[in-house]
């Protein structure tokens, strides 16, 4: 069975016909099809183009298909072109011809448009819940962690002591974002094609503000040309997967650094390492290295969908065909990643000795710098003292805090004794407590707005 053909004398090639089918992939969206044309039928009904028996048998028809899908017992044939096609044959071997009506003013352009709004608008909560508890595991972590120090670095060189908490949370927000960013996605994937018909909308009387409503969707679509093409929902989910996996990779990076035996700040669990086929003493970050590694294949497929997008000349064309693979590949990609990144993190081991042995005096340099500009002095005049300061003990092959008092009184006559007070890290951290900083109090307060952010 296909729905078309009429006008053709011969049938589609069988190669062509294997190049054209999209049912090993559409028919993930199953039970949005089938939702959508119960909808259909209903609008149907109260347009009067069904009467109530057809309705009814329509109807139960489909619900019959319904619990097929639901309990894995529908079976698919290889006349079945797209899951539109599957659900039509099945209806009609249940219910009779009364099933070609249910196609009445309707394309599959305006429905596959549908099913895929449809089906995303039950990913987005999936993936939000699972970046969710990703941001409860680094919560976790930053409320373990304390008052233990570490080094911070830019162009992974040393650069100022902060806290190991303030760490962790650095990797929260940006999943925070990506929660707002899907959030925000939602209203423009919460819009209606179905009504559109092929391109330029239906002459059925069918309300499709109610037919909305009935399918959860905010809105009807404004434009019937629109509404069949329009995939910028599609690359904007894309966009918003390929920021989580940027992000989820740049967390990645830094474990795999951090647990390496030259920084040696944290330990994995041993249930989520691997070993090596050769050396027996190996223990491989490989959740995060392959964490790292798909973020390339999600930035590569927003590209794909993208440069597939850019020359389209028309409303609906075959090319748009492409756009659900890449779709379902990231959610199954990120769905796979997000729950081992989270049991990952929550079962680390932070090494404080390592961390707090890696922070030395130069490391308060700015602090050093500070100090002065307490005295009065403009603060580009103080870096440069401070930096012959550092330059000093470099030569002395000694640390900043081992600097004699007449050292530092020959760079500036405004040292005094009470100098090496800067040089204690946990005194510099806690003097950094304007808002989104490192100091412990800063960091109390951000842990609770991200308890109540998840919460919310």
């Amino acid at each position: 069975m296909t729905l078309w053909g009429g006008r053709f004398s011969t049938k589609l090639n069988k190669q062509a016909w294997e190049l054209n089918s999209s049912l090993f992939v559409d028919q993930r969206m199953a039970i949005q099809d089938v939702d959508g044309s119960l909808a259909w039928a209903d609008a149907l009904h109260k347009a009067n183009i069904l009467s109530d028996e057809e309705h009814a048998s329509i109807s139960l028809g489909l619900d019959t298909v319904k619990r097929e899908f639901a309990s894995g017992e529908f079976h698919f044939v290889p006349s079945d072109e797209d899951i539109h096609t599957a659900v039509e044959r099945r209806l009609t071997e249940l219910i009779g011809a009364t099933a070609g009506k249910l196609h009445t003013g309707r394309s599959r352009n305006d429905q596959v448009a549908t099913d895929f709004r449809l089906w995303m608008l039950q990913a987005i909560p999936e993936l939000n819940s699972a970046l969710r508890i990703l941001q409860s595991s680094l919560i976790e972590q930053a409320e373990l962690a304390g008052e233990t120090l570490m080094p911070g670095y830019t162009h992974l060189q040393r650069a100022q002591p902060i806290l190991l908490s303030h760490w962790w949370l650095s990797h929260y927000w940006p999943l925070q974002r990506d929660r707002e960013r899907l959030t925000d996605l939602t209203s423009r994937v919460s819009v209606l094609p179905l009504g559109s018909g092929a391109l330029s909308g239906i002459p059925v009387p069918v309300d499709r503000s109610a037919l909305a409503e009935s399918l959860g969707f905010a809105v009807a679509s404004p434009n019937s040309l629109d509404a069949v093409s329009d995939r910028d929902f599609a690359a904007e989910f894309l966009f918003c997967a390929a920021m989580i996996g940027v992000h989820l990779s740049k967390l990645s990076e830094q474990i795999v650094i951090y647990t390496s035996a030259e920084f040696g700040f944290f330990e994995l669990s041993d249930s989520f390492s691997t070993g090596s086929s050769l050396m027996p003493q190996k223990k491989n970050p490989d959740v995060f290295e392959l964490t790292r590694g798909k973020a390339g294949a999600l930035i590569g497929m927003l590209t794909g969908l993208l440069a597939t997008l850019k020359g389209l000349p028309s409303t609906y064309d075959k090319d748009l065909q492409e756009d659900k693979a890449p779709v379902f590949q990231a959610t199954d990609t990120l769905l796979a990643i997000l729950p081992v990144i989270a049991g990952a993190l929550r079962t680390i081991t932070a090494k404080p000795e390592r961390m707090r042995a890696a922070i030395d005096s130069t490391m308060m340099a700015t602090d050093l710098a500070d100090y002065l500009v307490g005295k009065g002095i403009p603060f580009r005049e103080t870096h440069a003292i401070a930096g012959k300061a550092v330059r000093a003990a470099g030569e002395k092959n000694i640390g900043l805090e081992e600097m004699p008092l007449e050292a530092y009184q020959a760079l500036s006559p405004a040292f005094e004794a009470d100098v090496y007070q800067v040089f204690d890290p946990l005194k510099s951290i806690v003097k950094r407590n304007a808002i989104g900083g490192t100091s412990l109090q800063s960091v109390k307060n951000q842990i609770t707005k991200c308890r109540e952010n998840i919460q919310a």
